[in-house]
């Protein structure tokens, strides 16, 4: 999962991989024990983002399911012309809306003049697969770009996608859904320390499964034979009609070499792809609004968007 844990959460990771999956699903995410990161704690810390109002959504998904999500607006930032739908991680298995790395993240683009349309997904707690929370992710985009006038005030050809860790997988996968089914992309596409290949270390398909990214990339898909999937690990797959896209890599992430094994392919395959890594920072560091590392990469995040 992204980000600072709580010591629940520490001892969550202590248990066997399948006592862990069952006790999530049993008992929800543990709470976040930090005091300071709730909507009126981060705008007293960030002034800037006084004026930012939300608006809580319920998107028809697949299967009857319902998604959630939340929009973000400020109607006193000058208008960048742009929008962005964002997807936190959590290792398919945890993460939320209330969490910095949607909701802080959210707030800081809209704040810049960048509606913001944040997406929440069914985790896959041992009895949900891939693409199940990827279905969720293609089924706030396309609510997204139909009503981009309404939610955000911008033509659907200006809509970015864009998510981080689990999120920037499954943003990825979806465009990948999307460029093979022949469907328009996104204006552009924003990664941050995203796993794009079931052995993210490694940036390959090979994948140890007794090690936790290996049972955690098991555990997305559901089985060895999808871990082939391009649709679930989008380094697998073509590129070839891939927006504008935004790599963000972090100097101490094991998943590092994933970001740029794919900014790399990206390139081979003539698009617009820009890298960008953020020194000193490790793996979730947007989920934590006290890192000093953080606001530097959403800077970096918001004027790419708006470029």
């Amino acid at each position: 999962m992204s980000g600072t844990r709580s010591e629940e959460r520490l001892d969550l990771r202590a248990m066997p991989f399948p006592d862990m999956l069952r006790w999530l699903r049993e008992n929800g995410e543990p709470a976040d024990p930090r005091t300071d990161i709730d909507t009126a704690s981060l705008k007293s810390r960030f002034p800037h983002l006084a004026e930012v109002v939300t608006e809580d959504l319920r998107i028809d998904g697949a299967g009857g399911r319902l998604v959630s999500a939340r929009l973000y607006r400020d109607a006193v930032a000058p208008a960048s012309g742009s929008a962005l739908v964002w997807v936190h991680g959590g290792a398919f298995i945890g993460g939320h809306l209330d969490m910095p790395e949607s909701h802080w993240v959210a707030m800081e683009a809209a704040s810049r003049g960048i509606p913001t349309l944040a997406v929440d997904y069914v985790k896959c707690l041992g009895d949900v697969h891939f693409p199940a929370p990827s279905d969720d992710v293609l089924a706030a985009w396309h609510h997204a770009v139909v009503h981009a006038p309404a939610l955000f005030g911008v033509d659907a050809s200006r809509l970015v996608l864009g998510g981080a860790s689990a999120g920037g997988n499954l943003t990825a996968g979806v465009v990948a859904r999307l460029q093979d089914a022949g469907e328009p992309v996104p204006e552009g596409l924003v990664l941050v320390y995203p796993l794009l290949h079931p052995n993210g270390p490694s940036a390959s398909a090979d994948v140890d499964a007794d090690s936790i990214h290996g049972r955690l990339a098991l555990n997305f898909v559901g089985s060895v034979d999808a871990l082939a999937d391009p649709h679930a690990f989008a380094g697998l797959g073509g590129v070839e009609d891939f927006p504008r896209t935004l790599v963000v890599v972090c100097e101490e992430d094991e998943l590092r070499p994933s970001g740029e094994a794919f900014a790399r392919q990206l390139e081979a395959a003539g698009r617009n792809a820009s890298l960008w890594l953020e020194a000193a920072a490790g793996h979730g560091h947007i989920n934590e609004p006290a890192d000093p590392t953080a606001r530097p990469t959403l800077q970096a995040l918001c004027d790419w968007i708006t470029r």
